[in-house]
């Protein structure tokens, strides 16, 4: 795999599943200080597997194995936000390795840059842009193909890869309230701690019928593509569900930020 520093990692890397926002969260102190001491509590990886929920393609999809231009999939912000850099390393020997794990159907989008689901949360964690990176699509939203993809790259974390999922874990933007002191909107607050006691209890079954089983999915959830990348970490670290904290929690304009590690 590739090598970025002399610092050997863990014999196994954790998996998280991180809340990503939109870019304008990267000016949110206290998000941006969690990300940066998250990632310095983990061990250092050899790569990072990104799996962000702003590329759904079919079969997998493997992005750029070299440096590209960043995918600024966003519109009507300010300009600055479209100048925003991150010259990661590519991953060419991680993908040889997605696609022995994955099978013949994985195809490469070698133009096909990170978007803003991979890189605003890389550019907190690991600033220095020197960790090779390798983003992988999604080729459903059923949690349960998605959780067996997962198991299936399990075996990267026994390579010092840290397997990423994207998303947030509430998000209808149609509910955003841009008022600094606006309540969390009651479907935000319900789904999220339906997913704090899901969690804590390790209750696989639960999560993965989520829009049966949570209050008020739909409308936490109106397209599940945010909470999709949630299955593949789940199913990447299903043998440490036992170890499984919620790092982050709270809420960015009544989205939840509910993030979580396992191993």
């Amino acid at each position: 795999m590739e090598t970025t520093s002399s610092r050997p990692a863990v014999s196994r890397m954790p998996v998280v599943y991180l809340g990503h926002g939109a870019p304008p969260l990267a000016d949110d102190a206290l998000w941006t200080g969690q990300l940066a001491a998250w990632s310095a509590d983990l061990p250092r990886p050899t790569a990072v597997l990104m799996v962000s929920a702003h590329w759904e393609d079919a079969p997998i999809a493997l992005g750029a194995t070299r440096t590209v231009p960043l995918v600024y999939d966003f519109g009507g912000f300010p300009e600055h936000y479209y100048r925003v850099a991150y010259p990661a390393p590519g991953a060419p020997r991680l993908a040889e390795r997605v696609r022995a794990l994955l099978g013949p159907d994985v195809r490469d989008a070698p133009e096909r840059g990170l978007d803003h689901g991979a890189y605003v949360p890389l550019v907190e964690m690991y600033p220095d842009a020197d960790v090779p990176v390798l983003q992988m699509s999604l080729p459903t939203l059923d949690p349960v193909e998605l959780f067996r993809v997962g198991r299936r790259l399990a075996d990267l974390r026994d390579e010092g890869v840290l397997i990423v999922g994207s998303g947030f874990f509430t998000h209808n933007l149609r509910g955003l309230d841009p008022r600094a002191e606006a309540p969390v909107p009651g479907w935000s607050a319900e789904f999220d701690h339906w997913g704090d006691e899901a969690f804590r209890a390790g209750d696989l079954d639960a999560l993965l019928d989520f829009a049966h089983k949570a209050p008020a999915a739909r409308l936490a959830h109106p397209r599940t593509e945010h909470l999709a990348p949630l299955f593949v970490s789940l199913g990447a670290g299903h043998e440490d569900l036992d170890t499984l904290r919620q790092v982050i929690d709270g809420f960015w304009f009544g989205l939840s930020k509910r993030s979580i590690q396992l191993g």
